[in-house]
């Protein structure tokens, strides 16, 4: 990714420090699926195991809300930057935590208990990271390259989960087995400290969102309500298509980089180090894929390029299956190429793009992580955990799943097609809807 007059200094740096903030949600995902079952959900049925270690990744996502519409009301009063520092740190003291928990054979259920809490803080993070990172990309941008910028805090995304992949499968690679198991897996975890220390020092050098500033520049102080207030009201009708519009970016992110290593590992049994190329695969080319995403958005329009991805998205759900299924190393990476990246990258470069321009400025960032994380917590955390469920009712057969997805997919498109399109002008400023 090369700097260029179309994106600003803080959308680099705000990129960086979400990639280095990122690693930690991402490996967490990857941990669930691969390790957690094992150490810290001890059951004689590997089905039930696996349900448990899923069901912790739920709980993240399920306080994703709470973090999120806190942290976006702050944001709306405070400033995006501040609340870019208290996720960050949220994150990264959970996640060194997390490598520093002692397991179920040590301290029998208090392993998983402590787990469900860190987790907790986790999603607490995570809930307000996003949403602040992509809108102080997008509000320092010229308004005629708004989604190219507003789409590149996803490429971070992509470097945190990538750089979690590749330090996951280079220690299951060196390490036996058993020794993965047992230690080798704390080792990514504790790297959240160092990587913490970096995030902070490039996020000291972004400055404050100039149109938040001349936005909320004599607005009187609200109370925690009077802005929650403000913002169901102002927000109508666009917040809850929202929530539908950001369906399908949650089906089509966990799906295949959370589940679909569960369902190589236990169903198609093939080695867990075939589903972490394929993540590691497509997680690179999202640094060429979620750019020209953004770029079609500002040329056509985020509503367009949302729709296209979500219903491309439930044509290939079936397809992705049967690639999985054959167990050949090229067509799982495929599989993950074709949902993972090109469908699930239209989606999120688009949503970036709406959502950075359907809500008033004093009421963006509470407005936005409220129809974006409740759909997080409901989709996002709930699929993996759906689909381990609907594959063990058909005894590993992964067809009720395919319905599902592509159902919400489809629903997705459905939600999307009832908002209204926006526009800005050079300097970003929204001069309303387009139908």
């Amino acid at each position: 990714m090369t700097t260029s007059p179309r994106l600003s200094r803080a959308t680099l740096a705000s990129t960086v420090g979400t990639a280095l903030e990122w690693y930690d949600f991402s490996l967490y995902g990857t941990a669930s699926a691969l390790v957690f079952a094992h150490v810290f959900f001890p059951s004689g049925s590997a089905l039930a195991a696996t349900l448990a270690s899923l069901g912790t990744f739920a709980v993240g996502f399920f306080a994703r809300p709470i973090g999120g519409i806190v942290i976006g009301l702050l944001g709306d009063r405070f400033g995006r930057r501040q609340m870019l520092f208290l996720t960050l740190l949220l994150m990264a003291a959970a996640s060194t935590a997390i490598g520093l928990l002692p397991t179920y054979g040590t301290i029998g259920m208090w392993a998983p208990v402590l787990l469900v809490v860190l987790r907790v803080l986790q999603g607490i993070g995570a809930g307000g990271e996003y949403a602040g990172a992509m809108l102080l990309s997008a509000e320092h941008a010229p308004g005629a390259h708004r989604g190219l910028n507003a789409s590149i805090p996803s490429v971070g995304n992509a470097m945190g989960a990538l750089l979690a992949t590749a330090v996951f499968y280079l220690i299951a690679s060196v390490l036996p087995h058993e020794q993965f198991l047992d230690w080798g897996w704390r080792i990514p975890f504790l790297l959240s400290a160092v990587l913490a220390i970096a995030a902070f020092i490039i996020r000291m050098r972004v400055s404050e969102s100039p149109e938040f500033e001349a936005g909320t520049a004599g607005t009187p102080a609200r109370s925690g309500r009077e802005q929650l207030g403000q913002v169901l009201h102002r927000g109508g009708r666009r917040i809850p298509l929202a929530m539908l519009m950001s369906i399908a970016p949650n089906v089509l992110s966990y799906l295949p980089s959370v589940y679909a290593l569960s369902y190589l590992a236990t169903q198609v049994g093939v080695p867990e180090s075939v589903g972490l190329i394929g993540l590691l695969i497509a997680n690179a080319l999202k640094f060429f894929t979620v750019p020209a995403a953004g770029m079609l958005s500002d040329r056509f329009g985020g509503r367009r390029i949302m729709i296209i991805g979500a219903l491309s998205g439930a044509v290939m759900m079936f397809p992705f299956f049967l690639l999985l299924d054959t167990g050949t190393p090229v067509l799982v990476w495929a599989a993950f190429v074709l949902l993972f990246t090109l469908c699930c990258d239209m989606t999120l470069a688009s949503q970036a793009t709406m959502l950075s321009t359907l809500f008033d400025v004093d009421v963006r960032y509470g407005s936005v992580t409220f129809s974006r994380e409740i759909t997080g917590a409901v989709i996002g955390g709930g699929i993996p955990f759906a689909a381990a469920a609907l594959t063990g009712v058909l005894g590993g057969e992964p067809w009720l799943v395919v319905v599902l997805c592509a159902a919400l997919c489809v629903l997705c498109a459905l939600g999307t097609r009832a908002l209204p399109e926006t526009r800005t002008t050079a300097r970003g400023a929204d001069l309303g809807a387009v139908d």
